[in-house]
């Protein structure tokens, strides 16, 4: 495993395969170790990186837009020489994934989106709205969120990984965090989908409220040469809690 900074002291580490790499983009509040179930389970190259604000990687910026993550993904590839890669979202990684397709999707050879936000209700954005505002006035990051992202037996059965995630929340720069969370709370989907023409798998868990199979399944209509995955028992954070089904889904998707 290779654990580097690149020229713009973005962090990443680089488990070195034989195919194609795959890139994991993260979620906010989050680092590039959420991605451990996911570091072994290919014959690609994974890399895993953390966001502007997050991790290891600073934030120099007092404002912050998705073509600023976009742009330090393609510095990451080009540093790395990779011409063409199979990418990854989660949550806000997902809209940072969106943006970058749109903008270079000709660097693709697949795009993953997993647990994207979607045409929020009104009330899906009061509800992010006032967990915004509830992040600014306590100026920490509440527990409750494992509770929306994980099964309530997940957690019962796993308190190393409450206890990780947990520490991982708790590490944020709140500064950054909000900068970068407001980004995800303020999101008005208005990318250019018909610039998105690599093959396109939408996913997300069943019982994710934030991010739900409704969602997924507008987002995959809007988007060209997509097909829709329900990861069954799944909530928003399913990558942990069901690895397997969705390593299974990705590898179907980046092999076909």
């Amino acid at each position: 495993m290779i654990s580097k900074f690149d020229s713009k002291n973005t962090f990443y580490q680089l488990n070195l395969k034989e195919d194609l790499p795959i890139i994991f983009i993260h979620g906010v509040g989050l680092d590039h170790t959420m991605w451990t179930p996911q570091i072994n389970a290919f014959n690609n190259t994974v890399i895993t990186y953390d966001i502007l604000g997050h991790g290891k990687t600073p934030l120099k910026k007092e404002y912050i837009t998705f073509d600023d993550f976009s742009d330090q993904l393609k510095n990451l590839a080009d540093e790395l020489d990779i011409k063409k890669f199979h990418l990854v979202g989660f949550s806000i990684g997902s809209l940072i994934a969106r943006n970058f397709a749109c903008r270079f999707n000709e660097r693709l050879k697949s795009l993953t989106l997993l647990c994207s936000v979607f045409q929020r209700s009104d009330n899906q954005q009061q509800i992010v709205n006032d967990r915004f505002e509830l992040s600014k006035k306590s100026r920490t990051l509440s527990k409750q969120a494992l509770n929306r992202w994980f099964t309530d037996d997940y957690l019962k059965n796993n308190p190393k990984i409450y206890e990780k995630i947990t520490n991982i929340l708790n590490q944020n720069d709140i500064q950054n965090f909000l900068k970068v969370y407001e980004l995800f709370v303020n999101h008005e989907d208005k990318e250019e989908f018909n610039n998105i023409f690599s093959k396109t798998l939408v996913m997300t868990g069943e019982g994710d409220i934030g991010s739900t199979p409704e969602m997924s399944k507008k987002l995959s209509k809007v988007i060209n040469n997509s097909i829709l995955k329900i990861v069954p028992r799944g909530k928003h954070l399913c990558s942990i809690e069901c690895p397997d089904d969705v390593n299974n889904e990705i590898k179907k998707h980046i092999d076909g």
